[in-house]
């Protein structure tokens, strides 16, 4: 082997190195930039949780003054949530065992 064919190898290499570290440049920018988005969006829950859970004392405040039982309403609109979940469940476990009886699976 020759000096010449050597040097063509190392170019190959040196070459291949500096595009493979370009590319881990971009993924630590990429990376860096999708922690930034995710912190602002951390940010941004944290604050509409907060605004939420004031909104909900200024109604249940409201409720109050004009002799609603605020904190029933929440319960019962609770209860309506799992019964709805529960159905929706029992609907697709329906279709589900209708498609195991024609021979047809879920993917």
């Amino acid at each position: 082997m020759g000096l010449g064919s050597t040097a063509k190898k190392l170019q190959g290499l040196s070459d291949r190195a500096e595009a493979m570290y370009k590319q881990v440049q971009q993924l630590q920018k990429r990376i860096i930039s999708l922690e930034e988005e995710m912190d602002e969006t951390h940010d941004t829950v944290n604050r509409i949780d907060h605004q939420l859970t004031e909104q909900r004392e200024l109604l249940l405040a409201i409720a109050d003054e004009q002799g609603i039982d605020g904190e029933e309403i929440l319960a019962d609109a609770a209860i309506d949530d799992v019964d709805l979940e529960e159905a929706e469940d029992a609907t697709d476990g329906d279709a589900t065992a209708a498609d195991a009886e024609d021979g047809e699976t879920e993917a």
